[in-house]
């Protein structure tokens, strides 16, 4: 079995931080929710080296986009009706929009180019054939 290059190891370091933040989040709030439980069918299947985890890591990244564009959609609005309400607070430390915004689209924009990478498309069918193998 080849090892995983360093950027899809980044992939999937990034969604296990993803999972442990979901998870957090989940205990936290006592909700479960797409975000939340989304993250651990693509973390098990790029670990595991699935067929389908290309799949389920492009529908994911497509309900993340969806709901990114959403809140960002709905900051705008509010924006134009009160500016001075439309703010991130955590923790009581005022975020800036424009690098949580620049965050978001650095993190999407990896995680599409990773999802149709041809490294991915390597790494992935590879354990489907080797499985194969093993079982004729």
């Amino acid at each position: 079995m080849n090892r995983p290059s360093p950027s899809i190891l980044l992939l999937i370091a990034f969604y296990i931080l993803i999972a442990i933040l979901a998870g957090w989040r989940a205990l936290d709030s006592q909700t479960l929710d797409l975000f939340t439980l989304g993250v651990l069918p693509v973390l098990i299947g790029l670990i595991a080296r699935t067929s389908w985890a290309s799949l389920v890591l492009k529908i994911y990244i497509g309900i993340q986009t969806l709901g990114f564009t959403a809140l960002g959609a709905t900051a705008v609005i509010a924006y134009q009706i009160t500016p001075e309400d439309v703010k991130v607070v955590v923790r009581g430390q005022e975020l800036p929009i424009w690098a949580i915004a620049l965050v978001v689209i650095v993190l999407l924009s990896f995680q599409w180019y990773m999802a149709f990478s041809k490294g991915l498309k390597q790494y992935l069918p590879q354990a489907a054939q080797a499985s194969d193998k093993n079982k004729a």
